[in-house]
């Protein structure tokens, strides 16, 4: 058994008023579409899509730019961090050299090594190294 209902949308054509079947057969592509399927946009519509678009493609410009400053942020702190360790070393030297005199004029070292006269030599260069990195 089927009721009143059913037995209409059964018989209603599935198409529209008007439109022939032969031409719902053949779905070929208007001259008027767009690529992105836009058709049937109003104007505001499509003005909205291409706001969107901008916005996003603002955004990933955006993101480009935060992406490279913290990578050239990165850089600075590690030259900055490289300097302090440059510093460091150099003081250390420095102090190693003056530990060395210091032995070398109280007689503890009768006989310096050939290392340790170079290292000695070395001391005014380490001082101007110094001064240029602070």
């Amino acid at each position: 058994y089927e009721n009143k209902y059913v037995k209409f949308f059964k018989s209603k054509p599935e198409l529209p008023p008007g439109l022939s079947p032969e031409a719902n057969a053949q779905p070929s592509k208007q001259p008027g579409k767009a690529e992105g399927g836009e058709t049937g946009l109003s104007k505001a519509a499509k003005r909205n899509l291409k706001r969107k678009e901008k916005r996003k493609q603002q955004q990933e410009k955006g993101e480009r730019e935060t992406d490279e400053l913290i990578q050239s942020l990165e850089k600075v702190s590690l030259s900055a961090s490289e300097k302090t360790k440059k510093i460091k070393n150099l003081r250390k030297k420095l102090r190693q050299v003056e530990e060395l005199q210091q032995r070398l004029d109280s007689g503890e070292i009768k006989q310096p090594t050939k290392e340790q006269l170079e290292k000695l030599g070395r001391r005014k260069a380490l001082e101007e190294e110094l001064q240029d990195l602070e």
